[in-house]
């Protein structure tokens, strides 16, 4: 669905813990998640410290949004 999406012209940003599928399935935007189970974010931290994980990894996707890219590109969180 995402080549499909981009395909339309519509950028899109594939957010996902196991980067090797994102590049088999063809998204040329990936966004490196936490875990299976929980990608935005880790139950085991305080609520400040996983706001502040799941800020970083969307404004990395949106940082994505805005880069052109020829080529799959993953876009790596700075925590």
């Amino acid at each position: 669905m995402v080549k499909e999406i981009e395909r339309a012209g519509i950028p899109v940003v594939h957010i996902c813990t196991v980067t090797p599928i994102s590049m088999t399935v063809g998204a040329n935007r990936i966004v490196p998640a936490i875990a299976i189970p929980h990608p935005l974010g880790n139950p085991a931290l305080s609520m400040e410290e996983e706001k502040v994980i799941r800020r970083k990894i969307v404004e990395t996707a949106l940082e994505a949004l805005e880069t052109e890219v020829d080529k799959q590109t993953i876009f790596e969180v700075k925590y």
